[in-house]
């Protein structure tokens, strides 16, 4: 059952990594992948739910908290992205690589968010597939940091929108709100959701195995391709940026440092 379940998922994100590469060749524009990566957990989601036997009423639950968590970032990250070209990583990459750049994208930006995303979604994997009847305690703790992950995220995500929008803070820092106790919310948001996530599957005791995915989310967004690589590149090109890393925590909230 397991077995299936991993299997199922491979080629459900296979497909969709693929068909998003194919797009992106097709408008010159790898920066599509950004708006794909929620959509795709969704779609593993409900391949689980639809192909695999397992206790009904986990299954619901999960593809729920996926599917809202995943629809709704899509559907932001669309709503900020589509319009205003390339993402700066993806020029950067295509400058390099020159005409190699859609073989090498396939690769190391489809090829790799892939595997990320499969490892990630474990939880979602073994939660559907284990038919021990299984939400309790530690389903509803498991909820708990889920809701507080989407209220970070999705009110992270308004509020900075909100600063943007308002032309007198062009150039300045945000720094109110979420953003003044972490200096990421959406980032923190995130591995609480799939923390949350992960706990619901790991009632069911087998798919504790899942607990995995929150893991690799975890270490992606604050040690590889989320908090350091934004920071980079805000601390070179945004003034009074380092003064904020000094005050405000990178990822766990807590009120800001007197300095």
């Amino acid at each position: 059952m397991f077995g299936d379940a991993m299997t199922n998922a491979a080629l459900a994100i296979a497909v969709v990594m693929v068909g998003t590469w194919l797009l992106s060749v097709a408008l010159k524009n790898a920066s599509i992948v950004d708006i794909v990566w929620g959509a795709g957990f969704v779609v593993v989601a409900w391949v689980m739910q639809s192909s695999i036997d397992g206790d009904s009423s986990r299954q619901w639950l999960i593809t729920v908290m996926v599917s809202i968590w995943g629809l709704r970032l899509s559907i932001y990250l669309a709503r900020r992205n589509i319009g205003h070209g390339e993402d700066w990583r993806y020029v950067a990459m295509r400058r390099r690589h020159g005409r190699r750049f859609p073989l090498v994208s396939l690769v190391t930006v489809f090829g790799l968010q892939g595997v990320v995303m499969f490892l990630v979604s474990l939880p979602v994997q073994l939660g559907h597939a284990d038919a021990s009847p299984s939400v309790g305690p530690v389903a509803v703790m498991g909820i708990v940091v889920w809701v507080v992950g989407i209220v970070f995220e999705a009110v992270g995500d308004w509020q900075l929108r909100r600063f943007k929008a308002d032309s007198s803070n062009a150039g300045l820092v945000m720094d109110k709100g979420l953003w003044s106790l972490t200096r990421h919310p959406n980032y923190f948001g995130d591995s609480c959701v799939w923390w949350g996530i992960g706990l619901v599957a790991a009632e069911a005791g087998t798919a504790a195995w899942g607990l995995i995915g929150p893991i690799v989310m975890t270490i992606f967004l604050t040690k590889v391709s989320g908090v350091p690589m934004l920071e980079r590149s805000l601390a070179k090109r945004k003034p009074g940026y380092s003064e904020y890393m000094a005050r405000t925590s990178s990822f766990f909230p807590r009120p800001p440092k007197n300095i």
